[in-house]
């Protein structure tokens, strides 16, 4: 069997499921997941590797038009991670009406619908409409329409998902193999993300914190490792960590620590609960609170935190 090999990058407005499809799709928690919109900051890497060869694909943050600092950013990186693929994986929600946020992405994608698989999703949702998704489709990507039945490469390109249930899955990454350009894996088969432990322990906790104050403060913090000391014992070994979640002001601070450090205290036991389920060894967790004035202001912060 020829081996497939290379990237696809997902894009779509905050909020479609990006990254519980790449879950879905490696079978591991590999991105956070929260109701808040543009829960992901960083180009986020997920592997499949089957025997049909090996797609890493990379979530990036949810695309929406905006002059703060923070958010072009974050365009940047998807742009940085579109211009770097093979394929574009273009999800879109079957619940939401099609707004202006959508014409942008279909304006952007228009010159790279060769490379191009699109993804309507939540069709589990009650109320989902899948016919006024594909009608946007054809109005703005006439090229991929479910009109037009070859598309370029003898293979329908949009499908039809829930990226909850993975109904649909396995068809779209059948797709995505055949679409994807020869070449041997780059990764070895047992991974199925490239992110440091320091990465992934600092984004579940912000996961877990973002979930439990997402009315108060939910961009308006991050997770910072402080220190980190791996022990050995009889067993898998122990590892130390010291994490600070960092807010913009000091009247936030006592939002996360809550009354009687209720709040920092569910935050960091859910943590815990997440960390068995992503690592083998057991990790003790030492977390506090400190404030970064107006961090999202800040180059050098946002370079530390959305460039890691």
């Amino acid at each position: 069997m020829i081996k497939k090999c290379g990237f696809v990058t997902i894009i779509g407005r905050p909020s479609v499921g990006k990254s519980t499809l790449l879950n879905k799709m490696c079978g591991e928690k590999v991105a956070i997941v929260s109701k808040v919109p543009q829960t992901t900051r960083n180009a986020i890497r997920g592997i499949v590797n089957r025997e049909e060869g090996q797609l890493i694909f990379i979530d990036t943050p949810g695309r929406h038009s905006s002059e703060k600092k923070m958010n072009k950013k974050l365009m940047d990186v998807s742009n940085n991670a579109i211009s770097e693929s093979d394929l574009i994986l273009y999800i879109i929600d079957a619940f939401r009406a099609p707004g202006q946020e959508e014409e942008e992405i279909v304006k952007f994608l228009t010159p790279l619908t060769k490379k191009v698989v699109i993804a309507i999703n939540k069709i589990d949702v009650p109320d989902a409409d899948i016919n006024r998704s594909k009608e946007f489709i054809t109005k703005y990507l006439p090229s991929l329409s479910p009109s037009v039945p070859a598309c370029d490469f003898n293979k329908e390109r949009i499908f039809t998902i829930s990226a909850f249930t993975g109904q649909g899955v396995e068809e779209l990454l059948s797709v995505l193999y055949d679409m994807m350009p020869e070449g041997q894996p780059l990764y070895d088969s047992e991974y199925y993300t490239d992110q440091e432990t320091e990465f992934r322990i600092a984004e579940i906790i912000r996961e877990q914190a973002i979930n439990r104050l997402r009315q108060e403060l939910p961009h308006s913090l991050y997770v910072e490792i402080a220190d980190m000391e791996f022990k050995e014992d009889d067993k898998n070994g122990q590892l130390w960590v010291r994490a600070f979640i960092i807010v913009e002001r000091e009247s936030q601070k006592g939002m996360v620590v809550g009354k009687g450090g209720e709040m920092i205290k569910a935050i960091r036991l859910a943590s815990l609960k997440n960390f068995k389920q992503v690592f083998d060894w057991k990790i003790d967790l030492d977390l506090r609170v400190k404030t970064g004035k107006d961090w999202r202001q800040k180059d050098h912060t946002l370079k530390k935190i959305i460039d890691r």
